[in-house]
């Protein structure tokens, strides 16, 4: 008997915050907790940067002016949920064929006035070919969307 291996990720977090604040830190300090080091660019990163509009990117720009655009906004309600795409392939590189690419839905739920559940969840995975394992890998491991979340949580307690 075999198991199927899923290809969605899930991951959440329960920050001490309104909703409001909740949606609002995740998308435009998107950078302020998106780790460093997660750069397809050959220069060092001076910002992330998420368009807040359907139709908009989350992009990354070198100190050179580079820009390496890495999602597109699929979907964005705030202070409910966005969805973006995964524009990133197996090897760590820009893929340009939407056919090929991943998404990721993040939503806000308000558990109380001052408390939000984040619930993340990346989907999809296996349009990104034989080697999407890879990239379950990477996305679901412990430098993936579990450090994101951490990092995203220590910005909204303060404690970065």
């Amino acid at each position: 008997m075999t198991q199927a291996t899923s290809t969605v990720v899930r991951k959440e977090v329960v920050v001490n915050a309104p909703i409001e604040r909740a949606f609002t830190v995740f998308t435009e300090r998107f950078g302020d907790f998106k780790p460093p080091e997660h750069n397809l660019l050959q220069v060092e990163i001076v910002e992330t940067v998420f368009e807040p509009h359907v139709g908009g990117h989350i992009f990354d720009r070198g100190v050179d002016g580079s820009e390496c655009r890495w999602a597109r906004i699929l979907a964005y309600d705030p202070p409910r949920r966005v969805v973006f795409s995964w524009d990133i392939s197996p090897q760590w590189q820009i893929e340009c064929d939407p056919e090929h690419t991943s998404e990721v839905e993040v939503r806000f739920i308000a558990e109380a006035a001052q408390r939000t559940r984040l619930e993340l969840e990346h989907r999809k995975l296996d349009r990104h070919g034989p080697s999407w394992k890879a990239v379950s890998d990477g996305v679901g491991g412990d430098a993936g969307w579990p450090l994101y979340l951490a990092r995203y949580a220590q910005l909204l307690t303060g404690s970065r």
